[in-house]
Parts: C-alpha cells; structure tokens; sequence
C-alpha cells in the first residue's frame, strides 16, 4: 500500500519535480506516494470548487482515511504527523492526501476529510506545497523508525 496523493493541478514543474524525487526515492512501504492529477476546472470560484470536489471524491474509497490539506485546518507539528500517518498505515487503511485547487475545495471534501491539516497560516503556490508534503512524509516515514533525520 502506498499513500494516494490526489492534487488538483498540472504535473509537477521541472523545479519541484527534482525535489519530490529526491524525498520519494527514499520513501518505503508503506510511505511511497502514488500522484493522483486533477486538471483544474474550466470553471470560477463556487462552480469550480464543486466541479473540482467531486472529481475528488470520486477518487477517495469509503474505507480511505482522507487527510484534506487546507489552511483553515489544524496545524501540528511533524511528529504528530507521522503518528497521524502511521495509524492508517498500519491497519491497512489507504492514506489519500488532498491538495484542492486555486479555489479549495466545497463541504462536501471538508465533511469526507478524516483530518483537516493546515501547513501554516501563510497560504503556499500548489507546486511548492506538493515539495513540501513529499519532504514531511519522508520526515515523517524516518520519525516513524526512529531514524535521526528529525532533531526535537
């Protein structure tokens, strides 16, 4: 089992591409990501939101635990994630991160979210936010064996 990424949004740019690979070829089971893309909806504010969101959870199966990065949601710190990570992890629940498009997502994918995880209260490009979760899951993969990659 690997954790589902699901983002909204083209491809990853050269920039974070190299980044991401570079936190993903060290991930093991069962932190490997699989990349989930949705294009962006053709449409504006309210309509695109639910556009996009049920795109989203068309791809999130009802035994899932959805995590639902968002900015109004909880922020923790690292090692709450990888706890927050592993407990799925280890019951055989699929792990699906959502990363919503321009315009976020509606209630319908706030009400589905298992977790609501907010990076910070600044608010981040997609592409940069996409480098920075592969890094905190590998982060999290090494909290998780007790490797010394996180100094408290």
């Amino acid at each position: 089992m690997t954790l589902r990424i699901i983002a909204v949004g083209k491809k990853h740019e050269s920039w974070v591409s190299e980044g991401i690979e570079r936190y993903q070829e060290r991930l093991k089971r069962p932190f490997q990501i699989e990349w989930v893309f949705l294009p962006h909806s053709s449409l504006t504010d309210a309509a695109a939101r639910q556009d996009e969101s049920g795109r989203i959870l068309s791809r999130i199966n009802a035994n899932d635990y959805a995590v639902l990065l968002d900015e109004k949601g909880k922020i923790i710190d690292s090692p709450a994630l990888s706890k927050l990570l592993l407990v799925p992890l280890e019951t055989s629940r699929q792990v699906v991160v959502v990363i919503g498009g321009a315009y976020g997502v509606d209630n319908t994918v706030i009400d589905r979210a298992n977790f609501v995880w907010s990076l910070s209260h600044l608010v981040f490009p997609h592409q940069l936010v996409r480098l920075m979760l592969a890094e905190q899951i590998y982060r999290a993969q090494e909290i998780a064996g007790g490797r010394p990659y996180h100094h408290e």
